[in-house]
């Protein structure tokens, strides 16, 4: 017998004791929506109490079943591959023809400029 086993009637009594605590306090929630100071936040955490309840009950159902067959561990050597078209694609720098006239006539005139500046004499 491992020591899971022999801890099981704690964890039930515990998940009992958790899932009939979330039931009481819906309980209370719903006499103080129904009493003459109550709300409807009172109405509404009156139905979320027994959902918490049934989040218990899942919860320990999942764990005894981890406990009898827990699930493969990850083999942390293995390379994971993202699949194509996951991710979004890295945008590329527009490209524009060296054959622009309005391009070349601006680097043209840039270098106009710059030619006058490195003749005209420095005080």
């Amino acid at each position: 017998m491992s020591t899971t086993r022999r801890s099981r009637p704690a964890l039930i009594a515990l998940a009992a004791l958790g899932a009939a605590g979330c039931l009481a306090l819906a309980w209370w929630q719903w006499t103080r929506f129904e009493s003459a100071s109550g709300t409807f936040v009172n109405l509404g955490y009156a139905l979320q109490w027994p959902l918490f309840a049934g989040f218990v009950v899942y919860a320990y159902y999942k764990f005894v079943r981890y406990e009898e067959a827990p699930p493969e561990p990850k083999r942390h050597d293995e390379i994971t591959e993202i699949p194509a078209g996951l991710l979004p694609e890295r945008p590329t720098a527009a490209t524009r023809p060296d054959d622009d006239p309005v391009l070349s006539e601006y680097n043209a005139y840039l270098a106009d400029l710059a030619k006058e500046d490195k003749e005209r004499p420095t005080t």
